[in-house]
């Protein structure tokens, strides 16, 4: 990788970083200051201006489900930066990377993006849609790459269909609510009391409040269900579904602490008797999806929803309003200035 302007030959170059000490809950974070990250051969330098936070940052940060400890760390992660959804500008590029430029504005997913600077694979990585900020930018990547897949590549929408998205005042539902639109669903979306003004901004069809109105009441059936609330019973997404209709589980938190997937696999399970389909799904990090969400957000089919922006040290701040689940849409973490 070609040298950041910042290194020396003389000292080693440090920046501005939200580190994590051990598991737990938000009190582990702290700000630091961390060594300058390099990248290899097929890698971006990027010069941060904003960050994403998303449920799988929380993730790493209690370590929870413990089946993610052998990977990331038994007893700490072994890369302290946390953070994964940037904007910014590239500042190098390596040696076999030929999509992007020094001063290219860049989004998509890298490691440690809660810091000023942070390295990116060149195919986790695109051009930033110019009608948005790069505080806007930075809550895309994996709360709507997620949206996207759910719907198009496991879910399989299709114009017409009646979709039901669970959770839809969230990071990935309130992407899910508007993808779905572009794609020419019916769109039934559930959320809180308090975020159903928000859902309608999003211009779900039909907006249900969890508190006082049941999906599955049988008064209307789903040709797809995302489900991202993950507290829906699997019976009774089923009877919210068409006979052949597909429920995605694409979320939750209730799915146990040892794999966290408990709920999803017994859907597996039942999805094999009967003509519905109940399936999970992994999000994979693409540039081509990246590239197709850019399109729909320069077009003004996506909009994000951005609740609040938080500066770097406040990050622990933001990270306690997402666990009690006082964030509409996402909250971003300014590093530079736009």
């Amino acid at each position: 990788m070609t040298p950041s302007p910042m290194s020396s030959t003389t000292t080693t170059a440090t920046m501005s970083a939200i580190v994590q000490d051990g598991y737990g809950d938000a009190g582990v974070l702290r700000s630091d200051r961390v060594v300058l990250p390099t990248g290899g051969p097929r890698e971006v330098l990027v010069r941060v201006h904003a960050a994403g936070l998303n449920r799988g940052t929380w993730h790493l940060m209690t370590g929870k489900p413990y089946a993610l400890r052998p990977v990331f760390g038994l007893r700490g992660l072994r890369r302290p930066v946390v953070g994964d959804e940037l904007a910014g500008t590239v500042v190098s590029v390596g040696d076999e990377v030929t999509r992007f430029a020094r001063g290219d504005e860049v989004y998509g997913i890298g490691a440690g993006a809660f810091a000023e600077y942070a390295v990116a694979g060149e195919d986790k990585l695109a051009r930033k849609p110019v009608n948005l900020s790069f505080a806007q930018t930075a809550i895309v990547p994996s709360s709507a790459m997620t949206a996207l897949q759910a719907l198009t590549e496991i879910g399989r929408v299709e114009a017409g269909q009646r979709v039901l998205v669970t959770g839809a005042s969230g990071g990935v539902g309130t992407f899910a609510v508007q993808i779905a639109r572009t794609l020419g669903a019916h769109v039934t979306a559930e959320c809180s009391t308090t975020k159903v003004d928000l859902v309608v901004a999003l211009g779900a069809d039909e907006v249900l409040d969890y508190a006082v109105d049941d999906f599955a009441d049988g008064s209307r059936h789903f040709d797809l269900i995302v489900d991202i609330a993950g507290s829906p019973s699997l019976s009774r997404l089923r009877r919210a579904l068409t006979p052949t209709g597909t429920v995605v589980i694409a979320g939750g938190e209730g799915g146990g602490n040892l794999t966290g997937i408990g709920r999803q696999l017994r859907a597996l399970v039942v999805s094999l008797w009967g003509k519905q389909r109940l399936t999970m799904f992994v999000t994979r990090e693409r540039a081509e999806d990246l590239e197709r969400l850019t399109a729909l957000i320069e077009a003004g089919g996506v909009t994000p929803a951005l609740d609040r922006i938080y500066p770097l040290a406040e990050a622990a701040d933001a990270m306690r309003r997402l666990v009690a689940g006082d964030v509409r849409g996402k909250v971003a973490i300014s590093v530079a200035a736009d």
